[in-house]
Protein backbone atom coordinates (compact mmCIF):
# COMPACT_ATOMS: atom_id res chain seq x y z
CA UNK A 1 0.00 0.00 0.00
CA UNK A 2 1.44 3.73 -0.87
CA UNK A 3 2.23 5.72 1.80
CA UNK A 4 0.76 9.45 1.30
CA UNK A 5 2.53 12.42 1.66
CA UNK A 6 1.96 14.00 4.64
CA UNK A 7 -0.22 16.92 5.51
CA UNK A 8 1.59 20.74 6.27
CA UNK A 9 0.76 22.02 8.83
CA UNK A 10 2.69 24.64 11.45
CA UNK A 11 3.30 22.00 13.95
CA UNK A 12 4.98 19.95 11.74
CA UNK A 13 7.21 22.12 11.22
CA UNK A 14 7.86 23.85 14.31
CA UNK A 15 11.38 23.87 15.94
CA UNK A 16 10.62 23.54 19.44
CA UNK A 17 13.34 25.15 22.56
CA UNK A 18 12.32 23.77 25.57
CA UNK A 19 13.43 26.07 28.54
CA UNK A 20 13.59 25.12 32.46
CA UNK A 21 12.36 28.13 34.33
CA UNK A 22 14.84 27.87 37.55
CA UNK A 23 17.96 27.18 35.31
CA UNK A 24 16.82 29.69 32.46
CA UNK A 25 18.17 33.46 33.75
CA UNK A 26 17.89 35.05 37.07
CA UNK A 27 16.66 38.48 36.93
CA UNK A 28 16.70 39.52 40.93
CA UNK A 29 19.50 37.42 42.34
CA UNK A 30 17.37 35.13 43.89
CA UNK A 31 19.80 32.11 43.14
CA UNK A 32 16.43 31.25 40.68
CA UNK A 33 15.36 31.43 37.26
CA UNK A 34 11.94 33.55 36.64
CA UNK A 35 9.74 34.90 33.91
CA UNK A 36 11.48 38.59 33.44
CA UNK A 37 14.67 36.66 32.94
CA UNK A 38 13.09 34.71 29.84
CA UNK A 39 11.12 38.11 28.60
CA UNK A 40 15.10 39.44 28.54
CA UNK A 41 15.93 36.45 25.88
CA UNK A 42 13.31 36.39 23.78
CA UNK A 43 15.31 38.47 21.03
CA UNK A 44 18.55 35.34 21.62
CA UNK A 45 15.65 32.45 21.62
CA UNK A 46 14.28 34.11 18.06
CA UNK A 47 17.74 34.72 16.84
CA UNK A 48 18.52 30.35 17.51
CA UNK A 49 15.48 29.99 14.53
CA UNK A 50 13.35 28.09 16.95
CA UNK A 51 9.77 28.81 16.19
CA UNK A 52 8.31 27.36 19.46
CA UNK A 53 8.81 27.39 22.85
CA UNK A 54 7.92 24.47 25.18
CA UNK A 55 8.25 26.06 29.07
CA UNK A 56 8.42 23.52 31.70
CA UNK A 57 6.30 24.23 34.88
CA UNK A 58 5.40 28.06 36.10
CA UNK A 59 2.19 27.28 38.53
CA UNK A 60 2.38 27.63 42.52
CA UNK A 61 3.85 24.20 43.85
CA UNK A 62 5.96 23.42 46.96
CA UNK A 63 8.37 22.23 44.77
CA UNK A 64 8.85 18.52 45.59
CA UNK A 65 9.64 17.81 42.32
CA UNK A 66 10.94 21.03 40.90
CA UNK A 67 7.35 22.52 39.71
CA UNK A 68 6.00 18.71 38.46
CA UNK A 69 3.83 18.54 41.81
CA UNK A 70 1.31 21.37 41.35
CA UNK A 71 -0.63 23.01 43.92
CA UNK A 72 -2.83 25.77 41.92
CA UNK A 73 -3.27 25.86 38.35
CA UNK A 74 -4.23 29.47 38.54
CA UNK A 75 -1.50 31.18 39.89
CA UNK A 76 2.42 31.65 38.79
CA UNK A 77 5.14 30.31 41.20
CA UNK A 78 5.98 33.32 43.02
CA UNK A 79 9.71 33.24 42.49
CA UNK A 80 8.81 32.80 38.82
CA UNK A 81 6.96 36.31 39.21
CA UNK A 82 3.39 36.75 37.61
CA UNK A 83 0.30 35.91 35.29
CA UNK A 84 1.55 39.47 33.74
CA UNK A 85 4.19 38.62 32.96
CA UNK A 86 3.22 35.00 31.44
CA UNK A 87 0.75 37.49 29.54
CA UNK A 88 3.66 39.52 28.13
CA UNK A 89 5.72 36.18 27.47
CA UNK A 90 2.83 35.26 24.91
CA UNK A 91 2.54 38.75 23.40
CA UNK A 92 6.23 39.08 23.27
CA UNK A 93 7.01 35.65 21.47
CA UNK A 94 3.98 35.97 19.26
CA UNK A 95 5.32 39.55 17.99
CA UNK A 96 8.63 37.08 17.08
CA UNK A 97 6.26 34.53 15.22
CA UNK A 98 7.39 32.77 18.13
CA UNK A 99 4.78 29.99 19.74
CA UNK A 100 3.98 28.69 22.93
CA UNK A 101 3.70 25.84 24.37
CA UNK A 102 3.11 24.63 28.46
CA UNK A 103 3.97 21.55 30.53
CA UNK A 104 0.60 20.12 31.73
CA UNK A 105 1.16 17.89 34.87
CA UNK A 106 -1.99 15.54 34.89
CA UNK A 107 -1.23 13.11 37.46
CA UNK A 108 0.72 14.59 40.44
CA UNK A 109 0.31 17.73 42.46
CA UNK A 110 1.16 18.13 46.53
CA UNK A 111 -0.44 15.93 49.13
CA UNK A 112 -4.04 16.28 49.81
CA UNK A 113 -6.23 15.03 53.13
CA UNK A 114 -7.51 12.06 50.65
CA UNK A 115 -3.91 11.26 49.30
CA UNK A 116 -2.49 11.12 53.20
CA UNK A 117 -5.07 8.40 53.21
CA UNK A 118 -3.35 6.71 50.08
CA UNK A 119 0.20 7.39 50.96
CA UNK A 120 -0.37 5.54 54.39
CA UNK A 121 -1.81 2.54 53.16
CA UNK A 122 -0.16 -0.30 52.96
CA UNK A 123 1.96 -0.59 49.67
CA UNK A 124 1.83 -2.72 46.64
CA UNK A 125 4.74 -4.22 45.94
CA UNK A 126 4.50 -2.77 42.26
CA UNK A 127 7.85 -0.79 41.00
CA UNK A 128 8.61 1.09 37.54
CA UNK A 129 11.15 -0.45 35.04
CA UNK A 130 13.14 2.86 36.12
CA UNK A 131 14.55 2.00 39.15
CA UNK A 132 10.86 2.93 41.36
CA UNK A 133 10.61 6.73 40.55
CA UNK A 134 6.69 6.10 41.03
CA UNK A 135 7.55 4.58 44.04
CA UNK A 136 9.63 6.92 45.32
CA UNK A 137 7.67 9.50 44.05
CA UNK A 138 4.42 8.38 46.28
CA UNK A 139 6.81 8.25 49.17
CA UNK A 140 7.93 11.57 49.16
CA UNK A 141 3.65 12.44 48.64
CA UNK A 142 3.19 13.79 45.52
CA UNK A 143 0.01 12.34 45.02
CA UNK A 144 -2.81 11.82 42.50
CA UNK A 145 -4.22 14.37 41.19
CA UNK A 146 -7.72 16.11 41.16
CA UNK A 147 -10.04 14.86 38.26
CA UNK A 148 -8.54 15.71 34.75
CA UNK A 149 -11.74 16.46 33.54
CA UNK A 150 -12.61 19.65 35.87
CA UNK A 151 -8.88 20.77 35.39
CA UNK A 152 -9.40 20.52 31.98
CA UNK A 153 -12.74 22.33 31.70
CA UNK A 154 -11.15 25.70 32.65
CA UNK A 155 -9.66 26.84 29.32
CA UNK A 156 -8.25 30.36 31.26
CA UNK A 157 -4.78 29.45 29.70
CA UNK A 158 -5.77 28.76 25.88
CA UNK A 159 -7.78 31.44 26.06
CA UNK A 160 -4.82 33.46 26.59
CA UNK A 161 -3.50 32.02 23.40
CA UNK A 162 -1.40 29.17 24.92
CA UNK A 163 -0.55 27.42 21.44
CA UNK A 164 0.15 23.75 22.77
CA UNK A 165 0.92 21.36 25.81
CA UNK A 166 3.24 19.29 26.03
CA UNK A 167 1.22 16.43 28.99
CA UNK A 168 3.44 14.88 31.41
CA UNK A 169 3.31 11.52 31.76
CA UNK A 170 0.01 11.41 30.01
CA UNK A 171 -1.00 7.69 29.83
CA UNK A 172 -0.88 7.15 33.74
CA UNK A 173 -4.34 8.94 33.56
CA UNK A 174 -5.83 5.72 33.47
CA UNK A 175 -4.59 3.00 35.45
CA UNK A 176 -6.98 -0.34 36.49
CA UNK A 177 -9.86 0.22 38.62
CA UNK A 178 -8.87 -3.24 40.78
CA UNK A 179 -5.24 -2.20 41.35
CA UNK A 180 -4.13 -5.60 41.36
CA UNK A 181 -0.75 -6.48 42.37
CA UNK A 182 2.13 -7.06 39.48
CA UNK A 183 2.85 -10.47 38.50
CA UNK A 184 5.96 -11.79 40.13
CA UNK A 185 8.73 -11.52 37.02
CA UNK A 186 12.02 -11.37 38.65
CA UNK A 187 11.94 -12.90 42.21
CA UNK A 188 15.36 -11.69 42.83
CA UNK A 189 13.79 -8.09 43.20
CA UNK A 190 11.15 -6.72 46.25
CA UNK A 191 9.32 -4.89 43.78
CA UNK A 192 8.12 -6.20 40.70
CA UNK A 193 6.92 -3.92 37.42
CA UNK A 194 3.39 -3.04 37.18
CA UNK A 195 3.34 -1.25 33.86
CA UNK A 196 0.42 -3.46 32.50
CA UNK A 197 -1.28 -2.23 35.26
CA UNK A 198 -0.68 1.43 36.15
CA UNK A 199 0.05 2.38 32.39
CA UNK A 200 -2.35 2.88 29.33
CA UNK A 201 -5.33 1.91 31.24
CA UNK A 202 -8.80 1.00 30.06
CA UNK A 203 -10.26 4.67 29.98
CA UNK A 204 -6.80 6.21 28.48
CA UNK A 205 -8.37 6.63 25.14
CA UNK A 206 -11.39 8.20 26.15
CA UNK A 207 -9.70 10.46 28.14
CA UNK A 208 -7.74 12.15 25.33
CA UNK A 209 -10.63 12.35 23.03
CA UNK A 210 -12.09 14.30 25.69
CA UNK A 211 -9.58 16.41 26.20
CA UNK A 212 -9.24 16.91 22.29
CA UNK A 213 -12.81 17.61 21.38
CA UNK A 214 -13.78 19.80 24.56
CA UNK A 215 -10.46 21.73 24.60
CA UNK A 216 -7.84 21.66 22.31
CA UNK A 217 -9.75 21.15 18.76
CA UNK A 218 -11.54 24.70 19.85
CA UNK A 219 -8.33 26.63 19.88
CA UNK A 220 -5.85 25.25 17.20
CA UNK A 221 -3.28 24.07 19.89
CA UNK A 222 -1.17 21.37 19.63
CA UNK A 223 -0.94 18.34 21.81
CA UNK A 224 2.49 16.04 22.42
CA UNK A 225 1.63 13.13 24.73
CA UNK A 226 4.77 11.80 27.21
CA UNK A 227 4.28 8.24 26.51
CA UNK A 228 5.86 6.18 29.29
CA UNK A 229 6.21 1.76 29.53
CA UNK A 230 4.35 1.74 25.87
CA UNK A 231 6.50 1.51 22.95
CA UNK A 232 5.06 -1.13 20.65
CA UNK A 233 3.84 0.43 17.49
CA UNK A 234 0.16 -1.17 17.45
CA UNK A 235 0.22 0.82 20.90
CA UNK A 236 1.10 4.05 19.74
CA UNK A 237 -0.91 4.29 17.09
CA UNK A 238 -3.74 4.52 18.94
CA UNK A 239 -2.66 7.67 20.05
CA UNK A 240 -1.57 9.16 17.01
CA UNK A 241 -3.17 7.67 14.06
CA UNK A 242 -4.95 10.34 11.74
CA UNK A 243 -7.74 8.98 12.06
CA UNK A 244 -8.69 8.60 15.16
CA UNK A 245 -8.03 12.58 16.09
CA UNK A 246 -6.28 12.37 19.79
CA UNK A 247 -2.83 13.41 19.86
CA UNK A 248 -0.18 15.06 17.46
CA UNK A 249 2.45 13.33 18.57
CA UNK A 250 4.46 11.26 21.44
CA UNK A 251 7.41 11.73 23.40
CA UNK A 252 7.97 7.32 23.61
CA UNK A 253 11.18 7.99 25.75
CA UNK A 254 13.06 5.00 23.89
CA UNK A 255 15.47 7.29 22.33
CA UNK A 256 16.12 8.26 25.96
CA UNK A 257 16.42 5.29 27.61
CA UNK A 258 19.19 3.75 25.53
CA UNK A 259 21.85 2.94 28.04
CA UNK A 260 19.81 2.29 30.89
CA UNK A 261 20.59 -1.11 32.63
CA UNK A 262 18.70 -4.20 31.89
CA UNK A 263 16.61 -3.66 35.40
CA UNK A 264 17.12 -0.30 36.28
CA UNK A 265 18.19 3.27 35.15
CA UNK A 266 20.89 3.34 37.40
CA UNK A 267 22.59 0.13 36.72
CA UNK A 268 24.89 -0.09 33.81
CA UNK A 269 23.79 -0.29 30.33
CA UNK A 270 25.62 1.23 27.61
CA UNK A 271 24.93 3.10 24.46
CA UNK A 272 25.46 1.24 20.94
CA UNK A 273 24.90 2.43 17.66
CA UNK A 274 22.92 -0.63 16.48
CA UNK A 275 20.23 0.69 19.18
CA UNK A 276 19.80 4.23 17.63
CA UNK A 277 19.98 2.91 13.88
CA UNK A 278 16.87 0.71 14.68
CA UNK A 279 15.15 3.38 17.03
CA UNK A 280 15.49 5.51 14.18
CA UNK A 281 14.28 3.39 11.03
CA UNK A 282 11.58 2.34 13.14
CA UNK A 283 9.69 5.56 14.05
CA UNK A 284 10.81 7.23 10.78
CA UNK A 285 9.46 4.19 9.13
CA UNK A 286 6.45 3.36 11.34
CA UNK A 287 4.76 7.07 11.67
CA UNK A 288 3.13 7.53 8.02
CA UNK A 289 2.14 3.97 7.85
CA UNK A 290 -0.49 5.02 9.86
CA UNK A 291 -0.81 8.77 9.64
CA UNK A 292 1.21 9.52 13.04
CA UNK A 293 4.27 12.13 13.36
CA UNK A 294 7.56 11.56 14.98
CA UNK A 295 8.64 13.86 17.54
CA UNK A 296 12.63 14.26 17.09
CA UNK A 297 14.76 14.76 20.01
CA UNK A 298 17.32 13.44 21.83
CA UNK A 299 17.47 15.92 25.49
CA UNK A 300 14.71 16.94 28.10
CA UNK A 301 14.79 18.02 31.41
CA UNK A 302 14.79 14.30 32.53
CA UNK A 303 18.05 13.14 31.08
CA UNK A 304 21.44 13.37 30.39
CA UNK A 305 22.93 15.27 27.80
CA UNK A 306 23.02 13.22 24.54
CA UNK A 307 26.41 14.51 23.91
CA UNK A 308 28.37 13.12 27.68
CA UNK A 309 26.19 9.71 26.61
CA UNK A 310 25.61 8.83 23.12
CA UNK A 311 29.03 11.07 21.86
CA UNK A 312 31.40 12.59 23.46
CA UNK A 313 32.55 15.64 25.61
CA UNK A 314 36.51 14.53 25.57
CA UNK A 315 37.60 18.36 24.72
CA UNK A 316 39.77 16.91 21.62
CA UNK A 317 35.93 15.61 20.35
CA UNK A 318 33.58 17.80 21.87
CA UNK A 319 32.65 20.41 19.27
CA UNK A 320 32.67 18.21 16.47
CA UNK A 321 30.33 15.38 18.05
CA UNK A 322 27.84 18.13 19.25
CA UNK A 323 27.70 19.33 15.69
CA UNK A 324 27.05 15.69 14.30
CA UNK A 325 24.32 15.33 16.80
CA UNK A 326 22.92 18.21 15.62
CA UNK A 327 23.25 16.79 12.06
CA UNK A 328 21.59 13.76 13.28
CA UNK A 329 18.42 15.97 14.49
CA UNK A 330 18.19 18.64 12.36
CA UNK A 331 17.58 15.88 9.23
CA UNK A 332 15.19 13.92 10.05
CA UNK A 333 11.47 13.99 9.73
CA UNK A 334 9.14 15.67 12.33
CA UNK A 335 8.97 18.06 14.65
CA UNK A 336 12.54 18.69 16.25
CA UNK A 337 12.62 19.83 20.34
CA UNK A 338 15.85 21.03 21.59
CA UNK A 339 16.75 21.57 25.26
CA UNK A 340 17.81 24.86 26.52
CA UNK A 341 21.84 24.28 26.02
CA UNK A 342 21.79 22.34 23.58
CA UNK A 343 22.63 24.99 21.18
CA UNK A 344 26.28 25.49 22.85
CA UNK A 345 26.77 21.82 23.34
CA UNK A 346 26.04 21.70 26.94
CA UNK A 347 27.74 18.60 28.46
CA UNK A 348 27.18 16.73 31.68
CA UNK A 349 27.84 17.63 35.64
CA UNK A 350 31.13 17.43 36.37
CA UNK A 351 32.30 13.74 37.23
CA UNK A 352 34.21 15.33 40.32
CA UNK A 353 30.38 16.28 41.77
CA UNK A 354 29.66 14.07 44.86
CA UNK A 355 26.33 12.98 46.07
CA UNK A 356 26.00 16.42 47.81
CA UNK A 357 26.20 18.26 44.82
CA UNK A 358 23.20 16.73 43.17
CA UNK A 359 19.47 18.01 43.91
CA UNK A 360 17.38 15.59 41.68
CA UNK A 361 15.14 13.46 44.43
CA UNK A 362 14.87 10.71 41.73
CA UNK A 363 19.00 10.31 41.53
CA UNK A 364 19.20 10.58 45.16
CA UNK A 365 16.48 8.46 46.43
CA UNK A 366 18.13 6.24 44.15
CA UNK A 367 21.53 6.50 45.27
CA UNK A 368 20.21 5.85 49.01
CA UNK A 369 18.40 3.10 48.59
CA UNK A 370 21.18 1.21 46.65
CA UNK A 371 23.62 2.51 49.49
CA UNK A 372 20.96 0.64 51.51
CA UNK A 373 20.95 -2.39 50.00
CA UNK A 374 24.30 -2.92 49.85
CA UNK A 375 25.41 -1.77 53.08
CA UNK A 376 27.49 1.17 54.94
CA UNK A 377 30.69 1.26 53.31
CA UNK A 378 29.88 -0.22 50.10
CA UNK A 379 31.65 0.93 47.19
CA UNK A 380 29.09 3.10 45.36
CA UNK A 381 31.48 4.31 42.36
CA UNK A 382 29.85 2.67 39.67
CA UNK A 383 26.44 4.41 40.90
CA UNK A 384 27.71 7.76 40.90
CA UNK A 385 29.10 7.33 37.24
CA UNK A 386 25.62 6.46 36.44
CA UNK A 387 24.31 9.24 38.04
CA UNK A 388 26.77 11.56 36.01
CA UNK A 389 25.58 10.21 32.98
CA UNK A 390 21.55 10.03 33.55
CA UNK A 391 21.07 11.68 36.49
CA UNK A 392 17.84 14.72 35.57
CA UNK A 393 20.04 17.65 37.09
CA UNK A 394 22.39 17.33 33.72
CA UNK A 395 19.04 18.41 31.89
CA UNK A 396 18.79 21.05 34.26
CA UNK A 397 21.77 22.85 35.17
CA UNK A 398 22.31 26.96 35.17
CA UNK A 399 21.99 28.09 31.53
CA UNK A 400 25.78 29.61 30.52
CA UNK A 401 25.57 32.88 29.09
CA UNK A 402 28.88 34.33 29.88
CA UNK A 403 32.54 33.50 31.96
CA UNK A 404 31.31 36.33 34.52
CA UNK A 405 30.57 35.04 38.15
CA UNK A 406 27.60 31.61 37.76
CA UNK A 407 28.22 32.09 33.88
CA UNK A 408 25.74 34.95 33.93
CA UNK A 409 22.95 32.94 35.08
CA UNK A 410 22.71 34.79 38.25
CA UNK A 411 24.17 37.56 40.61
CA UNK A 412 23.02 35.36 43.64
CA UNK A 413 23.85 31.98 45.19
CA UNK A 414 22.41 29.90 42.41
CA UNK A 415 19.19 26.95 43.31
CA UNK A 416 22.31 24.08 42.19
CA UNK A 417 25.80 24.31 40.81
CA UNK A 418 27.03 25.62 37.86
CA UNK A 419 28.79 23.66 35.73
CA UNK A 420 32.63 24.58 35.67
CA UNK A 421 32.86 24.33 31.80
CA UNK A 422 31.28 27.55 31.87
CA UNK A 423 34.22 29.89 31.11
CA UNK A 424 35.19 27.96 28.04
CA UNK A 425 31.19 26.71 26.96
CA UNK A 426 29.04 29.89 26.92
CA UNK A 427 27.06 31.65 24.69
CA UNK A 428 28.64 34.97 24.53
CA UNK A 429 31.77 33.40 23.55
CA UNK A 430 29.91 31.04 20.97
CA UNK A 431 27.26 33.73 19.20
CA UNK A 432 29.51 35.81 16.98
CA UNK A 433 32.46 32.92 16.38
CA UNK A 434 31.12 31.08 12.97
CA UNK A 435 32.64 27.78 13.40
CA UNK A 436 31.12 27.69 16.88
CA UNK A 437 28.69 24.52 17.46
CA UNK A 438 25.86 27.90 18.33
CA UNK A 439 26.37 29.11 14.65
CA UNK A 440 26.21 25.40 13.59
CA UNK A 441 22.94 25.01 15.00
CA UNK A 442 21.65 27.83 13.09
CA UNK A 443 23.07 26.39 9.74
CA UNK A 444 21.05 23.01 9.90
CA UNK A 445 18.36 24.62 11.01
CA UNK A 446 17.91 27.26 8.32
CA UNK A 447 18.49 24.37 6.14
CA UNK A 448 15.68 22.12 7.73
CA UNK A 449 13.43 25.01 6.91
CA UNK A 450 14.83 25.39 3.93
CA UNK A 451 14.36 22.15 2.38
CA UNK A 452 11.55 21.09 4.55
CA UNK A 453 10.04 18.73 1.91
CA UNK A 454 13.56 16.92 2.23
CA UNK A 455 14.24 16.93 5.88
CA UNK A 456 10.65 18.19 8.19
CA UNK A 457 8.30 16.07 6.12
CA UNK A 458 11.03 13.67 3.97
CA UNK A 459 11.36 9.98 3.82
CA UNK A 460 13.54 8.33 5.62
CA UNK A 461 15.91 5.06 3.84
CA UNK A 462 18.55 3.49 6.11
CA UNK A 463 21.67 2.84 4.25
CA UNK A 464 22.98 -1.16 4.78
CA UNK A 465 25.60 -1.04 7.90
CA UNK A 466 27.66 -3.65 5.23
CA UNK A 467 27.87 -0.33 2.70
CA UNK A 468 28.24 2.26 5.55
CA UNK A 469 30.20 0.58 8.04
CA UNK A 470 29.64 -0.59 11.91
CA UNK A 471 30.76 3.22 13.48
CA UNK A 472 29.07 5.60 10.49
CA UNK A 473 25.00 5.47 10.85
CA UNK A 474 24.20 6.66 7.05
CA UNK A 475 20.45 7.28 5.73
CA UNK A 476 19.01 8.94 3.02
CA UNK A 477 16.32 11.59 2.88
CA UNK A 478 14.20 12.33 0.15
CA UNK A 479 11.15 14.52 -0.65
CA UNK A 480 7.35 12.85 -1.76
CA UNK A 481 8.46 12.54 -5.32
CA UNK A 482 11.90 11.23 -4.43
CA UNK A 483 13.26 13.33 -6.76
CA UNK A 484 15.47 15.44 -4.51
CA UNK A 485 17.18 13.29 -2.37
CA UNK A 486 20.24 13.78 0.52
CA UNK A 487 22.52 11.39 2.55
CA UNK A 488 23.17 11.78 6.09
CA UNK A 489 26.56 10.33 7.09
CA UNK A 490 27.32 10.02 10.72
CA UNK A 491 30.55 9.14 12.52
CA UNK A 492 30.02 8.23 16.19
CA UNK A 493 33.40 6.66 16.70
CA UNK A 494 36.43 7.92 17.81
CA UNK A 495 38.42 7.20 14.95
CA UNK A 496 38.28 8.42 11.14
CA UNK A 497 36.36 6.64 9.04
CA UNK A 498 35.84 6.03 5.41
CA UNK A 499 32.59 6.00 3.69
CA UNK A 500 32.90 4.38 0.25
CA UNK A 501 29.53 5.92 -0.83
CA UNK A 502 29.28 4.31 -4.21
CA UNK A 503 25.93 5.18 -5.34
CA UNK A 504 26.72 8.92 -3.98
CA UNK A 505 29.08 9.83 -6.65
CA UNK A 506 29.06 13.61 -7.67
CA UNK A 507 26.25 14.66 -4.80
CA UNK A 508 27.43 18.21 -3.32
CA UNK A 509 28.08 19.10 0.32
CA UNK A 510 24.80 20.43 2.11
CA UNK A 511 26.43 20.97 5.63
CA UNK A 512 29.00 19.75 7.36
CA UNK A 513 32.92 20.63 7.92
CA UNK A 514 35.28 17.35 6.31
CA UNK A 515 36.93 18.06 3.54
CA UNK A 516 35.11 16.71 0.70
CA UNK A 517 33.02 19.43 -1.18
CA UNK A 518 31.81 16.38 -3.89
CA UNK A 519 31.36 12.71 -3.09
CA UNK A 520 34.13 10.97 -5.83
CA UNK A 521 34.75 7.59 -6.68
CA UNK A 522 36.42 6.79 -3.77
CA UNK A 523 34.27 7.91 -1.22
CA UNK A 524 34.93 10.47 1.78
CA UNK A 525 36.47 10.73 5.31
CA UNK A 526 34.79 11.43 8.19
CA UNK A 527 37.31 12.54 11.67
CA UNK A 528 36.17 11.32 14.69
CA UNK A 529 32.44 12.28 15.49
CA UNK A 530 31.94 14.17 12.42
CA UNK A 531 28.61 14.41 10.10
CA UNK A 532 27.95 15.67 6.67
CA UNK A 533 24.95 15.69 4.38
CA UNK A 534 25.49 15.70 0.66
CA UNK A 535 22.62 16.30 -1.80
CA UNK A 536 21.76 15.18 -5.54
CA UNK A 537 20.65 18.51 -6.49
CA UNK A 538 22.28 21.89 -7.91
CA UNK A 539 20.66 24.44 -6.19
Amino acid sequence: MAIKAPEKTWWKEAIVYQIYPASFLDSNGDGLGDLPGILSKMDYIKSLGVTAIWLSPIFKSPQNDMGYDISDYRTIHEPYETVEHVEQLINGLHERGIKLFLDLVTIRTINTPDSKNLVQAKPHQDATSISGEIRNMIRKEIANHPTIGHLLRHRVLLQKCIDGYRIDSMNLMSKHPDLPDAPITNPDSEFQSGAKYFASGPMMHEYIKEMRTQVFDKYDCMAVGELGFTKDEESVSKYVAKDRHELNMLFTGDIVDMDFGPNAKYEHGEFKLSTLRLLTKFWQEAMPKFGGWNSVYMDNHDSGRSLSRYASDLPEFRERAAKMLATYLGSLSGTLFLLQGQEIGTANVPREWGIEDYVDIEGRNDYEEIKKRRGEGADMSDVMWELKLKVRDNGRLPMQWDANENAGFSAGKPWMKVNTEFEDWNVERQICDKGSVLSYWNSMLDLRKKDKYVFIYGRFEMVPVEESGEDVFAYTMSDSTCQRKALVALNFSNKEQVFAAKWFEGWRKLIGENECAQISKKGFELKPYEGAIYCNWSS
